[in-house]
């Protein structure tokens, strides 16, 4: 088992080609609400920001690279965080998800979020993140998070929301993959 029944690790992956900013901030408030939604208070927060091994991942093999692939392999649950690029996700986050091969999460309890700076962004989660998670084995059992940018006042608000409707399956599903370790 990945953690005792009343503990959840939590891997956030940043696709944000800078370190930091909005999408870190974006990711990290998501986790925490998903740890405060089960009401978690030792879980495992680990944070991967790609911008810091980007130039690792296209080396296949590389240490750095391992050792996030680790981190999340070792995680119940995985919130995975893009801004919009394009219309999509970045190509870095790209390249950190080619590191996985078919199924290799394993039914993971995952949550896709994007950020963006329109309303008309709105579906690239669900139809450019989530298909690649899927295709990997994440388990996706809520409609991902897309968070546009002039609302991060109301980040807090947004979440809650989103784990009034949400929060439950997806710990559920977390806790399923526990027992099944």
């Amino acid at each position: 088992m990945t953690g005792t029944a009343s503990s959840l690790r939590v891997a956030v992956v940043i696709g944000n080609p800078r370190a930091g900013g909005r999408t870190t901030t974006v990711g990290k408030a998501a986790a925490a609400a998903v740890l405060a939604h089960a009401g978690i208070s030792d879980g495992e927060l680990s944070v991967i920001e790609l911008a810091d091994i980007g130039s690792d991942l296209f080396g296949w093999g590389d240490p750095a690279v391992a050792a996030a692939k680790a981190i999340v392999l070792s995680s119940d649950v995985l919130v995975v965080v893009s801004p919009v690029y394009k219309a999509s996700f970045t190509g870095l986050l790209k390249a950190f998800l080619d590191q996985f091969g078919h199924d290799e999460l394993a039914a993971m309890a995952t949550v896709p979020v994007m950020i963006g700076g329109g309303a008309a962004h709105t579906l690239a989660v669900e139809q450019q993140l989530r298909p690649v998670l899927i295709e990997i084995g994440a388990s996706c059992p809520t409609r991902g998070l897309f968070v546009q940018d002039d609302r991060l006042d109301t980040l807090d608000e947004q979440l809650a929301a989103w784990l009034a409707v949400w929060g439950d399956v997806l710990v559920g599903t977390a806790r399923a993959r526990q027992a099944s370790r």
